[in-house]
């Protein structure tokens, strides 16, 4: 027969009151613990929403065929708004039998070689150009005067110049010889270069009006 001293007696009647106390505590801890889970959880799906919405803006922008079609314009116009007077070009390099040169004398400004200087390289370029954000859902293109001392993502921002570059060559492909013969007819003037290449050739850009001086800055949404 096993007897207990009175010590032992009361540390065995101590102990189921301990086991209910730690029992009592599980179910505050596990909702403690849901609430913080929750909250992890709450702040995640945010971070997750706002992440979303920033790619949004930034693909919907590149994804903007009427931007970036008065983007190229805007750089074909600088080449035009910076052209030189030039002379014409004479084209006479043959003789006749009295030994007059025969041929054409061909005004520079409706010459085909005025149509390459200005096309040539256009879209090359445009890798000068990038995104610029204007606000937390709004971005632009804009011409980028030094890689350099760019603030953004170096890396991000080239991305984008390859983009653009690469539509302004689907750009002409589609429109070039339409835009040659307009160049060479005077057709393509400073002011005018966006409603001619953005509205009227390409359809990238919606004609709201009859006037060329308003434009649809939605324009066309899909891939550049």
């Amino acid at each position: 027969m096993i007897r207990l001293s009175p010590n032992q007696v009361e540390r065995s009647l101590i102990k189921p009151s301990v086991l209910e106390l730690d029992l009592g505590s599980i179910p505050g801890q596990c909702e403690e613990k849901k609430k913080k889970m929750a909250a992890s959880i709450s702040t995640a799906c945010l971070l997750m929403l706002i992440i979303f919405l920033k790619i949004f803006s930034v693909i919907n922008a590149i994804d903007d065929k009427c931007a970036a079609c008065k983007a190229v314009a805007q750089e074909l116009e600088h080449q035009l708004s910076n052209e030189r007077p030039r002379n014409h070009l004479d084209m006479r390099h043959r003789l006749d039998s009295k030994g007059q040169r025969k041929g054409k004398v061909i005004d520079y400004r409706v010459s085909e070689l005025r149509v390459v200087e200005l096309l040539d390289g256009l879209c090359e370029k445009m890798q000068d150009y990038t995104l610029k954000k204007i606000n937390s859902n709004r971005y632009e293109w804009f011409k980028v005067d030094s890689w350099d001392n760019l603030t953004s993502n170096k890396q991000e921002a080239r991305a984008y110049s390859k983009d653009i570059s690469s539509y302004c060559g689907r750009l002409l492909e589609q429109t070039e010889d339409e835009l040659a013969e307009l160049i060479k007819k005077g057709s393509v003037q400073v002011g005018d270069v966006s409603k001619v290449l953005c509205q009227d050739l390409s359809k990238h850009c919606k004609q709201i009006s009859a006037s060329h001086q308003t434009e649809d800055d939605d324009g066309d949404s899909g891939e550049l």
